[in-house]
C-alpha cells in the first residue's frame, strides 16, 4: 500500500521534515476491510483512525426500532472513524462498514498520543481534521432542518461527486432521512427539469 496519498493529504495542513516523515510513517498499520465488513460496531471502543486509500464506507446507527440511519459516507482520502468513540476512548455510537473493498492508513489511539508528542505538529494537524468534521456535521444538522429534501440531494450530489455508482439508492435515501421511493421520485423530477 502505497502512503502517498496520506502524505499529500498532511501536506495541505503541515510540513513535515524528512525525519518526521520517517518517523510518521513508521507507525502506519495498512488493512484490508471487504467488503460489508465493519471497521467499528456500535458499542465497540472505536481503537482507530484511518485514512482511506481506497474504498468506501457508512456510518450509521441502528435505532431502538431496528432502522438504520447513515450519518455519512467516508471515500478515498477522507478520514474514518467514530470520533467520540476515539478521542474518549468510550463505546462507540455507530457502526462503521465497508461498501467495498476498502484499504486503510490507521493509526491507534495511543499511536497518535505518541505521535504528538514526538512530532507536536501533528497536534494542530488532527486539531484541523476534528474542526472540520464538526463543521461538516453542524452544517449537515442546519440542511437537515432547514433545507427540502430535493434540496438535500442536491447537497449530497455535490458534495459526494460521482459516489452514487458506488452506493445503492436504499444508502443514499437513509443518508437524506427519506424512502428510495421518493428518492427515485426527486431524480425523476430532477431530470423532467433539465
Amino acid at each position: 500500500m502505497n502512503a502517498a496519498p496520506l502524505l499529500a493529504y498532511i501536506n495541505k495542513y503541515i510540513s513535515l521534515t524528512e525525519d518526521e516523515t520517517e518517523l510518521l510513517l513508521s507507525k502506519i498499520v495498512y488493512r484490508k476491510y471487504l467488503k460489508n465488513q465493519y471497521i467499528v460496531q456500535q458499542g465497540d471502543v472505536c481503537r482507530h483512525e484511518g485514512f482511506i486509500t481506497s474504498g468506501c464506507t457508512k456510518m450509521f446507527y441502528i435505532d431502538a426500532n431496528g432502522q438504520e440511519h447513515i450519518v455519512m459516507f467516508s471515500i478515498e482520502d477522507w478520514w474514518v472513524s467514530d470520533m467520540g468513540s476515539f478521542i474518549t476512548q468510550t463505546p462507540a455510537d455507530y457502526h462503521i462498514q465497508c461498501i467495498e473493498n476498502t484499504e486503510l492508513i490507521q493509526f491507534s489511539y495511543e499511536t497518535i498520543e505518541g505521535l504528538y508528542l514526538e512530532i507536536p505538529k501533528l497536534e494542530r494537524f488532527f486539531r484541523k481534521i476534528v474542526e472540520r468534521s464538526i463543521v461538516a456535521f453542524q452544517k449537515r444538522i442546519v440542511r437537515n432542518f432547514s433545507l427540502s429534501a430535493k434540496e438535500r440531494y442536491l447537497v449530497f450530489k455535490k458534495n459526494y461527486p460521482n459516489i452514487e455508482q458506488r452506493i445503492p439508492q436504499y444508502m443514499i435515501a437513509s443518508y437524506l432521512g427519506i424512502t428510495k421511493e421518493f428518492l427515485s421520485k426527486i431524480k425523476s423530477q430532477l431530470i423532467l427539469e433539465q
